[in-house]
């Protein structure tokens, strides 16, 4: 008879029964509410008004040999929660983080251009802009490389999931199997530099998903991105490309390309603006017309103390890959923001 043993965090509370009480974690609690008034030019804009709120609970402790973890639940826009990570710092061996949805390994390269406040096509317009995620935007575990092991100003991190579909499982819980499912296993390579010159952050990554051949896919799924910042004074200037190379069958897409550039200006400690502009482009297997995504924004941001007040202007060419004339979008975005 075939046995099957579970191994779970519950299996080494034995091992951890070490601990002390002088040892144990604890919690803390934060967060941030957003009130937005939104304009729309096309459409029916409906009630104007949104509001999100989220809470972080974060906790920490350490283990008697010195090392330190931590847990950390995010819980926004009415979901019982969105993400959550687990993180053991192992001294010299670097940090290991069990992520679900938090934006490890590649997923944190989707987009990181200066703005006022948020990416050029996420201000409410609803612009459908692919951009790349790996495995880092799942359930995964990564491991960040120690500062011990690279140069000075260089941070490498590790990622991989047994199968990434995207499911975010309980404890003692799988993801299941489905006979149409042809989703393996991936990982992906992340570094950053910011040692290179002043004021320069220049950053790279790779990620390979397994993709079993059948009537969907044509090869595994493999993206990456690269790009810069550089900061000068009260100036920040970025560039970055990125692809994500989808493999789909016949008319389905084969793959994704971005390029993206943003400016953003501090006029003082309270005020800053930026503009940025974000494009990607569609390309399919089959003869089908490619379709690429423009969507530019020009943003502002004011913060008085616990509260910020934001204010962007978006225009999305093609949003959802749509060349008709629905798919042309410009929208006007206002928000309150109150941390907490």
């Amino acid at each position: 008879m075939n046995k099957l043993t579970k191994l779970g965090v519950s299996a080494l509370c034995g091992s951890l029964a070490a601990v002390s009480a002088a040892n144990a974690g604890e919690m803390s609690v934060s967060g941030s509410a957003n009130a937005t008034w939104t304009k729309l030019s096309y459409g029916t804009t409906g009630n104007p008004l949104g509001m999100t709120t989220s809470l972080s609970f974060s906790g920490s402790g350490e283990l008697d040999n010195g090392n330190a973890f931590s847990v950390a639940v995010d819980h926004d826009d009415q979901n019982a929660w969105s993400a959550a990570n687990i993180t053991l710092s192992m001294g010299g061996l670097g940090t290991f983080q069990f992520d679900q949805g938090g934006g490890t390994g590649l997923d944190r390269l989707d987009d990181k251009m200066p703005t006022a406040w948020e990416e050029a096509f996420d201000t409410g317009v609803g612009a459908g802009l692919q951009t790349v995620v790996g495995v880092g935007g799942q359930t995964d575990i990564e491991w960040a490389i120690s500062q011990d092991m690279l140069p000075d100003g260089m941070s490498a991190y590790l990622s991989w999931s047994p199968r990434a579909d995207g499911s975010k499982n309980n404890d003692k819980a799988t993801g299941g199997v489905s006979s149409t499912t042809s989703t393996g296993g991936g990982w992906d390579v992340v570094i950053e530099h910011s040692g290179i010159a002043d004021g320069m952050n220049v950053f790279a990554g790779y990620s390979n998903i397994e993709q079993h051949e059948a009537d969907t896919y044509m090869g595994d799924r493999t993206s990456y991105a690269l790009g810069a910042t550089y900061a000068v004074g009260s100036v920040t200037l970025g560039y970055q490309y990125s692809r994500d190379n989808v493999h789909g069958h016949e008319a389905a897409t084969n793959y994704y390309e971005n390029n993206a550039f943003g400016i953003a200006f501090n006029v003082n400690d309270d005020l800053s603006i930026s503009y940025g502009q974000h494009k990607s482009n569609r390309v399919k297997m089959s003869d089908a017309a490619d379709v690429e995504i423009t969507a530019e924004s020009l943003q502002a941001a004011y913060t008085m103390g616990g509260a910020t007040i934001k204010i962007a202007e978006t225009s999305v060419d093609n949003a959802t890959y749509n060349s008709t004339s629905a798919g042309d979008r410009d929208a006007t975005t206002i928000a309150l923001s109150l941390a907490f």
